[in-house]
C-alpha cells in the first residue's frame, strides 16, 4: 500500500484544527480538501463537522463537493464521517424539511427523542457497544468510552451496517459502516487514547472488511 495521504474536507464548520492536530499527532501526511482537484492525490479522506445538516450539505453543494465526494466514497478508497460528518453520509437528514444527503450509506437522520433522554445535546463520555468487528477498532475492546456532543443520530436502512451502539436513555447506532466508508458519531479526536488508536487504524486502512 502506498504512503497515506488523508483528506479532511473543510465545510467551515467545527473541530477541522482539533482532527488535522490528531492526525499530526499520528504522523501522517494530510492537507485540506476545499476543491474537487484535491482529492485526486488522497488516499483517506475524513468528513468531520458539527451543526447543521442542511447547512452542511449547502456548503458542500456550493463549493462543487457533493459529487466528487460521492465519487470518493465510490472508489473503494477509506472514508472517515465524525459526528455531523457521520450523519452525511447518510440518504437524508430531518431538522425541520427532509434534505437529501450523500447516500454513501443508506439511511436517516433523526433528532434524540427528548421524552427519553436526559439532556439534549447529548454531551460527555459515553461507552460504545460494538456489533461487529471492523479494522479500524482494532486493538479496541467493545463497551470503551467516547466523547459525543450531538443532539441528532444516524439510523441505517440496514441493520448490518449498524456497526456499535449507545445508550443515553435512547439507544442509537454510534458506529456504521459499509464497505470502504465508516462513519462515528463520537469524537475521537477527543476521545484520548482510544480516540487516537481509531484514526491510527483508519489511515492505516485499506478499506477492506
Amino acid at each position: 500500500m502506498t504512503a497515506a495521504l488523508v483528506g479532511i474536507v473543510n465545510l467551515q464548520m467545527g473541530n477541522l484544527r482539533s482532527v488535522s492536530n490528531a492526525v499530526d499527532s499520528l504522523g501522517f501526511d494530510h492537507c485540506m480538501v476545499e476543491r474537487p482537484a484535491e482529492l485526486g492525490a488522497v488516499t483517506h479522506l475524513i468528513l468531520p463537522g458539527v451543526g447543521s445538516f442542511h447547512r452542511a450539505m449547502e456548503q458542500m453543494h456550493s463549493i462543487g463537493m457533493y459529487e466528487p465526494i460521492r465519487e470518493f466514497g465510490a472508489s473503494g478508497r477509506p472514508m472517515l464521517g465524525l459526528c455531523l460528518g457521520m450523519q452525511l453520509l447518510g440518504s437524508s437528514g430531518e431538522e425541520g424539511e427532509i434534505m437529501t444527503g450523500l447516500g454513501l450509506i443508506p439511511g436517516e437522520v433523526r433528532k434524540l427523542d427528548s421524552a427519553s433522554v436526559e439532556a439534549i445535546p447529548h454531551v460527555g463520555w459515553n461507552s460504545v457497544e460494538l456489533r461487529a468487528s471492523h479494522p479500524v477498532f482494532r486493538g479496541v475492546r467493545t463497551g470503551v468510552d467516547f466523547y459525543f456532543v450531538h443532539s441528532y443520530y444516524f439510523r441505517p436502512t440496514n441493520p448490518d451496517d449498524a456497526l456499535g451502539m449507545t445508550d443515553c436513555g435512547e439507544q442509537f447506532v454510534s458506529v456504521a459502516g459499509r464497505e470502504n466508508i465508516i462513519g462515528l458519531q463520537f469524537h475521537p479526536e477527543k476521545s484520548q487514547a482510544n480516540g487516537l488508536r481509531l484514526l491510527d487504524n483508519f489511515c492505516g486502512w485499506d478499506g477492506r472488511c
